[in-house]
């Protein structure tokens, strides 16, 4: 992935008021597809009219720049099942459910977010990130964010 194009999405989306959640560039060289999923600050649900209110700054951005041929293709998307990366993220989604793969931990299973703690060193500074996750019918588990190599909010139908 190109870091400049990433700046620029990500620059673009602030100006609107999104977060990018994630960038994938495929298509061919002459006619690239760029697909762009946001989310919104407040928590709310992203909207037709949201995605459509990103993708004209970021067409802005585009239109006027050399970072991709002006044959591209822009797909701007909801998150849907969003990946969850980095220990802000874990701690945003509190009390939401997420599908979760940890191959020390017991393979692929759904479990609630219920917070995010920094672990002690033995010299006593701030070591990795651990997550707190509790399945449906388990006891809290934590888990190092190094040993979940995926991780994705789902959706639970009550």
């Amino acid at each position: 992935m190109n870091d400049q194009l990433q700046r620029v999405v990500e620059q673009g989306l602030d100006e609107v008021g999104f977060d990018l959640v994630e960038l994938r560039q495929g298509g061919t060289k002459s006619r690239p597809v760029l697909e762009v999923r946001i989310d919104r600050r407040d928590g709310e649900k992203v909207t037709v009219e949201d995605c459509a209110r990103a993708s004209r700054a970021l067409e802005a951005r585009f239109d006027s720049g050399a970072l991709v041929t002006e044959r591209y293709v822009l797909q701007v998307s909801s998150p849907g099942e969003r990946p969850l990366r980095t220990p802000a993220e874990w701690r945003r989604f509190v009390g939401r459910w997420a599908s979760v793969l940890a191959p020390d931990f017991g393979g692929r299973f759904e479990a609630e977010i219920l917070g995010v703690e920094l672990a002690k060193t033995e010299e006593g500074t701030e070591g990795e990130a651990v997550v707190l996750l509790r399945a449906e019918r388990g006891e809290p588990r934590r888990i190092p964010l190094g040993a979940i190599k995926e991780g994705r909010l789902s959706f639970r139908f009550s």
